[in-house]
């Protein structure tokens, strides 16, 4: 009896008839299975397949001969290629990264960075090409495997429960969606599946070396675990799951709560508050205390990522004792330029940047890009992601560029409700920001025109939207919105 050809488990609710994919293909077991399954399935699911493959400049012949049978297998399944080169290396020298485990292990930043890079270059590359092509999407082949090792990584570096949700099945990009229907596919079903149709793929080398924290986590610490629990791998998928789904319904409810217990700028004399967020934001101690301790720890990291600050476990607790059992006047400088002020009613937090160079060798740095695109600024400790809307009618992109750099003599901004520029000198008096923080105070000018400011509210801009986020040595930006994910490149 004939036995029948295994099949992959496959997450179809993530496709759409008609769906025009491209499936991130880099040679390896896991990114030929998908595009075998798809191809396969493609008239069934109504798939417009195709395939790309970006050659990260490193690992020499080998990344040529990866490039060669990625361009090979697309021929072959009649799927149109597309292929195109970075220098990784000479881009992670010119923006140095924060490795994103850096807690892990102090023996592997370099080659951590480097991957680092070369995993925001293959996102950036795949969101061009939606937009460029077009497409519909882009999938790429991260497994259950790569979902286990990611969620234990996390919990390695002490992540919050935002963490702990992993790899998420769709990252929703303003271009198009990146998606991930293999995320219930195991490594072993995977090779059982090419195995069975004599499908060879390519093996990158470097998943080998244990200088990538990545790999000591794959080779080394989960087999090791596993002989304590063999189904540590579902258990830690299952976990990014209820993560995922805790996390889904409390960015829907924290908003809500938030609005009735946090207060923008400073009450003024006669009543009411300063309408610019120059001062920071202070909140009702009252009602939030009210709340329950979980909710508390919520709102207060809520608050401080409306400032473009992202405290860990420790800080967030030393903030919320300050709020219960603190005395008026109590002031707290916390890492990464949170600080946080205690009044008889109010907590009162406020940001500066985050200088991480001695005073003695502090120069002025200045980041630039063209929009769209994500700014690595660890001298400020920002990363800083800008899109047109889709609505905007730059969105056609004209070379837009965008430059972070400290404020100079002469720069005007527009705040918020204010009727007309005021020169960043005199915000930065009304703010009674000195000495250092000062002089390298950042602003963000896009188009020859200052669409940000540290600490301050500004006239917003109707085609672009910026987000901003906190990096430092501890990664403290774990949140659900991974840029890019912690898996590696061989999918």
């Amino acid at each position: 009896m004939r036995r029948s050809t295994p099949t992959l488990p496959l997450d179809a609710s993530l496709l759409k008839p008609g769906v025009r994919l491209a499936v991130g293909l880099s040679g390896g077991a896991d990114s030929v299975a998908l595009l075998c399954a798809l191809a396969e399935r493609s008239r069934e699911l109504g798939l417009v397949l195709h395939a790309a493959h970006l050659h990260h400049g490193l690992r020499g012949g080998e990344a040529d001969s990866d490039l060669a049978f990625a361009r090979e297998l697309a021929g072959k399944l009649g799927v149109t290629f597309h292929e195109a080169r970075v220098d990784t290396a000479a881009e992670a020298l010119r923006t140095p990264q924060t490795p994103l485990n850096s807690s892990v292990s102090s023996g592997n930043l370099a080659s951590d960075s480097i991957e680092a890079t070369a995993r925001r270059l293959r996102y950036a590359w795949f969101r061009q090409i939606i937009r460029e092509v077009p497409l519909d999407a882009v999938a790429t082949a991260h497994t259950l495997d790569d979902q286990a090792e990611t969620v234990l990584a996390k919990f390695l570096r002490g992540a919050w429960t935002e963490g702990l949700s992993g790899i998420h099945p769709v990252l929703s990009f303003s271009e198009g969606p990146i998606i991930r229907p293999f995320l219930q596919t195991t490594r072993q079903e995977i090779e059982v599946f090419l195995h069975s149709r004599n499908q060879p793929w390519r093996e990158d080398s470097t998943n080998r070396h244990l200088t990538f924290t990545r790999n000591r986590i794959r080779h080394e610490l989960l087999p090791s675990l596993e002989t304590w629990n063999p189904r540590l791998r579902d258990h830690l998928t299952q976990m990014a799951e209820l993560a995922r789904d805790e996390e889904a319904w409390w960015q829907s409810e924290i908003p809500r709560i938030a609005s009735t217990i946090i207060l923008r700028g400073r009450p003024v004399r006669g009543g009411g508050r300063a309408s610019t967020t120059a001062e920071g934001i202070a909140l009702d101690i009252a009602r939030l205390v009210a709340e329950p301790i979980a909710l508390q720890r919520r709102i207060l990291r809520y608050a401080a990522s409306q400032l473009g600050a992202s405290p860990d476990y420790a800080a967030t607790e030393t903030i919320r004792e300050l709020t219960l059992t603190g005395k008026a006047g109590r002031k707290l400088e916390l890492s990464h330029g949170l600080r946080a002020e205690r009044t008889h009613r109010e907590l009162r937090l406020s940001c500066s940047p985050s200088i991480t160079t001695s005073p003695e060798t502090l120069q002025p740095s200045r980041y630039e890009c063209v929009v769209p695109c994500v700014l690595d600024a660890p001298t400020y400790g920002y990363r800083i992601r800008l899109d047109f809307l889709p609505t905007s009618s730059s969105s056609s992109g004209t070379g837009t560029t965008a430059v972070l750099r400290s404020w100079k003599p002469g720069d005007r901004v527009h705040l918020r409700y204010s009727s007309g520029p005021r020169r960043v000198k005199e915000v930065l008096e009304r703010m009674k920001v000195t000495g250092r923080d000062r002089v390298f105070w950042p602003v963000l000018e896009v188009g020859g025109h200052i669409r940000w400011m540290r600490g301050v509210e500004l006239e917003p801009d109707p085609d672009l939207r910026i987000t901003i986020d906190t990096i430092s040595a501890q990664d403290s930006t774990d949140t659900s919105k991974p840029w890019p994910d912690s898996a590696d490149s061989s999918r």
